[in-house]
């Protein structure tokens, strides 16, 4: 399966939520600059991501893949909580910090940042998911790493 027509298989079922609308991620006030997702938008693009985790204020950035897939190559400095385990682990996330839940192209992750959104978390998706990040020239973990197939 190519990178560029990727459909991602995911966990059956879903969260039941209905889809948020995105968010633009433009402050006028800034000459059109992104600043990142509006209230009620679940999604941000990897370079705001990127950002981010650069700042002072970090957000919690999730990795919901499986293991091998993590093995195989992933964000610096992010945690790995499998999709299927992550209700469990929801007592372990700071609620007074924005989430920003990845997998491989996003699917997964949208259903886990609605999920937690639904609780009450600010939580968000990184649209595109790894193969993204990777395909704009972002690094991956460990030095050599490679987005797996799922």
């Amino acid at each position: 399966m190519g990178d560029d027509a990727v459909e991602d298989r995911e966990q059956p079922g879903g969260t039941g939520v209905d889809p948020e609308p995105r968010g633009t991620g433009v402050d006028p006030q800034r000459g059109g600059a992104r600043t990142g997702p509006q209230p009620g938008g679940t999604e941000v693009d990897p370079e705001q991501v990127e950002d981010w985790l650069e700042g002072d204020r970090p957000p919690q950035v999730i990795d919901v893949r499986e293991t091998y897939e993590r093995e195989a190559g992933h964000i610096a400095a992010t945690r790995h909580i499998e999709l299927v385990a992550l209700s469990a682990q929801a007592g372990s996330l700071d609620r007074e910090r924005p989430i920003v839940f990845y997998c491989r192209v996003g699917a997964r992750s949208e259903m886990a940042a609605q999920a937690f959104r639904t609780a009450g978390f600010e939580a968000y998706s990184m649209v595109g998911g790894l193969v993204r990040w990777a395909r704009e020239g972002r690094p991956l973990s460990p030095e050599g790493g490679y987005v797996a197939e799922h």
